[in-house]
């Protein structure tokens, strides 16, 4: 049984696409996305929909980004709507419209908003590894983790959670394109909207495997670089 867990997607498809093709993931395999699905990157539907099916091949844990916060909070906050269009949320919106849904937050499939805000989650925790989306408090048990921690905080060398357990993180964008390595985990946002890299982390092998738009893609082992 492998376990992945793959980094900030921002709608860059291609991407996420080569990854899946590199990877093959089987029925005993899990995969962890680590949020921030939607939003700057050009096709935010396929990807929703991409993980949405993935769930027919392996398992999938979808974890719950600041970008997905900011599309769902939209629905019924003009203010908000308007701070989720300039954060990237047009380029959501147009993903929408170039597959013939509309180009309104009433033409997102429900299927879509289903998944936004029923079959996400702030953490994933295993015997080895804690998921999140943004950060965390190393002091707190994880049910006690305040969800502007785990969605919005900047991920700023941590020491190691009190469990011991290594944390896997994205959200904070390494601009270099290399997943950064810190004494209490490691972050794979990549950039892979910029130009960079989509990360995919194999836990098992301890190796990562990137992806970009341009469809090309590179691996090399653990670790990658240190930041801090």
């Amino acid at each position: 049984m492998r376990e992945f867990a793959i980094g900030d997607i921002h709608g860059c498809i291609r991407a996420l696409q080569e990854l899946l093709e590199i990877i093959q993931p089987q029925k005993t395999d899990t995969i962890v996305f680590l949020g921030d699905y939607v939003d700057r990157g050009p096709d935010s539907c396929a990807v929703i929909d991409t993980i949405i099916d993935l769930n027919q091949r392996c398992t999938v844990v979808s974890l719950f980004g600041n970008h997905e916060q900011m599309m769902l909070d939209s629905r019924n906050d003009p203010d908000a709507c308007k701070e989720w269009l300039n954060q990237g949320g047009r380029a959501t919106l147009q993903s929408y419209g170039r597959r013939g849904f509309g180009w309104g937050l009433n033409d997102v499939p429900q299927a879509h908003w289903d998944f936004l805000s029923e079959q996400v989650r702030d953490y994933w925790e295993t015997e080895r590894n804690i998921f999140v989306h943004a950060s965390l408090d190393p002091e707190l048990d994880m049910a006690e983790q305040p969800d502007f921690l785990l969605r919005w905080q900047v991920f700023r060398d941590p020491t190691r959670h009190k469990s011991g357990k290594q944390i896997v993180c994205g959200h904070t964008s390494q601009k270099a394109g290399w997943p950064a390595i810190f004494d209490g985990g490691v972050c794979i946002d990549t950039y892979a909207y910029g130009g960079r890299w989509l990360t995919c982390f194999d836990l098992s092998t301890r190796k990562f495997i990137q992806a970009n738009e341009r469809g090309e893609h590179r691996s090399f082992d653990f670790p990658a670089q240190r930041s801090r």
